[in-house]
């Protein structure tokens, strides 16, 4: 007796597109990575656009730059300009701005495609600072996305280099004054900055080998490694899945959200379409590194009113915040026969290494303090960590102090202050304004938490007035539906950890500081409402009124 086995027939597609995807499918296996990916769930929210704005920016970087590519030469060989911006005709310059000037004026598109690469540049940077700021204020860096959070840092340090490094290629007056500022800062640097230096410009500056070497960073390492950290990010993301805002039915083992194919596929190209509209926009309407008015760089002149764009701002800004002569304390010092110009080391390198440093370390930082090792999908709402959204608003009012001393000259000269008047004022913000920003930032926090609670237990006040029988007075509030109140009480709310023993019996020094952060963090701390408050709350003899007042026309 033999047994016979019908074997399905082979699937033969009938159109000639459906032939080719089946041939690619075959020996790519593409139907199962989409059938993977296409079932990946992000959740809605506008403020997960941030990243998308990013990543579309950066696409729009890519091409824009491939069309600049053509008609720009990085050399800084001298020649005499001969093209169709007039008031330059017969100036000598170098080759690498004399072939912007012919991008802006003599290629058809040029000048609105360098604009467009321009904002772009801008656009990137800002949305990829955003994006870090949003990850911060709702802890989405904690476990287990930490490395995902140092990929950022990184990214957002390579978006700063990119756009240094295109801003300097024109070789115009603007740009040259910015690299002679960078070639100062690392000649600052003991022992080795004068080497480096002599490495990067190829001799004394401005030397004759910058450009053609940072046209190479610009257009190949950094966006090279720019795409390497995107493909890491959007790997974690899909490997960790997406973080998700609190509410009813999402917790740490789902998300709730709409699946990559098709709904979310198509939205999101709907949205690049938009980021491209309006970045071609702001390029057709608003002009942008006019380097026309600048004229060829020349060591010579300095020209005034001029800052970096906003993201190398807060280097520059540090640098004028920075005395000459502190309480008569000489800046530069001899020691080991090398000279330490500490005028320019410090606020060149000091504040930017605080700040980075603090960024790379800080999910580390929180996890030691509080000690949760959990894994959170589900993200803080910045009121309820009021400790850290009072770190972040510290650290950006840090941040922006020097950002806003970058533009010191042009703050008094259209207000019409002093201009020293202006950097005492800067210099005093410099080491006021994140104490002032952290005390402010957690009160009003922790006063938007004591609000919550207070609608959470006693609903929304309607400013209506009623009388009961008995005589007593009391203002109507519109009860809650469970979507909001869950909103209000659904979050964790850590307590002080105090100090604990080793397995010898020992609390350590390490365990003391611990302890101590702990007491800084959340010892001004305003607990949820319990359901046992809850129940309190709404059984205090107005539920009544309030119920049939609500049960009108109160809208919530």
């Amino acid at each position: 007796m033999s047994a016979t086995s019908t074997a399905e027939p082979a699937f033969v597609a009938k159109t000639k597109t459906g032939r080719f995807t089946d041939f690619v499918d075959s020996r790519v296996g593409g139907s199962g990575i989409l059938r993977e990916f296409g079932r990946k769930v992000f959740p809605d929210h506008w403020s997960f656009m941030f990243g998308e704005v990013a990543l579309y920016s950066f696409v729009i970087l890519l091409l824009s730059g491939t069309f600049l590519t053509f008609f720009f030469d990085p050399s800084m060989a001298e020649t005499h300009y001969d093209g169709g911006y007039v008031p330059l005709k017969g100036v000598e310059m170098s080759v690498a701005y004399s072939s912007s000037l012919n991008i802006s004026f003599d290629v058809r598109g040029g000048l609105f495609m360098r604009q467009v690469h321009h904002w772009a540049a801008l656009l990137f940077v800002a949305s990829v600072a955003v994006h870090m700021l949003r990850v911060f204020f709702t802890g989405a860096f904690r476990r287990p996305r930490e490395m995902n959070w140092v990929v950022g840092c990184v990214l957002l340090i390579l978006a700063m280099a990119a756009g240094f490094t295109g801003y300097s290629l024109p070789d115009d007056l603007l740009s040259g004054n910015g690299l002679r500022i960078i070639d100062g800062v690392i000649k600052s640097i003991p022992i080795i900055g004068t080497y480096i230096s002599f490495f990067l410009f190829g001799g004394e500056f401005p030397g004759t080998a910058i450009i053609s070497r940072l046209y190479m960073l610009h257009i190949l390492l950094v966006p090279a490694l720019i795409l390497l950290m995107i493909v890491m990010h959007l790997f974690m993301v899909v490997v960790h899945k997406h973080t998700q805002y609190p509410g009813p039915g999402r917790n740490d083992n789902n998300v709730v959200g709409y699946p990559l194919g098709p709904v979310y596929a198509a939205k999101a190209g709907g949205f690049f379409f938009i980021v491209f509209g309006v970045i071609a926009l702001m390029a057709a309407f608003f002009t942008i590194n006019p380097i026309w008015n600048y004229g060829p760089y020349d060591p010579s002149p300095v020209s005034a009113g001029t800052q970096p764009d906003w993201y190398i701002g807060f280097v520059d800004g540090a640098l004028r915040l920075m005395p000459g002569n502190p309480f008569g304390w000489h800046v530069e010092q001899v020691w080991f026969g090398h000279v330490f110009t500490f005028n320019v080391l410090l606020p060149a390198l000091v504040p930017a290494g605080i700040l980075f440093t603090v960024m790379f370390t800080y999910p580390w930082i929180e996890r030691w303090v509080t000690k949760d090792d959990r894994e959170h999908h589900v993200l803080d709402r910045p009121r309820n960590a009021p400790t850290r959204t009072a770190i972040g608003m510290a650290g950006f009012v840090w941040y922006c102090v020097m950002w806003a001393a970058a533009g010191s000259d042009l703050i008094a000269t259209h207000f019409h202050v002093s201009l020293n008047d202006v950097t005492y004022w800067l210099r005093a913000l410099f080491f006021v304004g994140p104490v002032i920003a952290f005390i402010v930032t957690k009160r009003v926090a922790l006063a938007l938490q004591r609000k919550d609670r207070e609608i959470a237990l006693h609903g929304r006040e309607t400013g209506r007035i009623v009388r009961l029988p008995h005589g007593e007075f009391i203002e109507v509030h519109a009860p809650l539906d469970e979507y909001k109140r869950y909103k209000l009480v659904g979050f964790e709310s850590p307590q002080v950890l105090p100090a604990e023993p080793n397995e010898h019996g020992v609390v350590t020094s390490k365990e003391k500081r611990r302890a101590f952060l702990s007491r800084w963090f959340f010892e001004d701390r305003v607990a949820p409402a319990t359901p046992a408050e809850l129940a309190a709350a709404h059984g205090h003899g107005h539920e009544a009124v309030e119920a049939a007042e609500g049960s009108k026309s109160l809208t919530h």
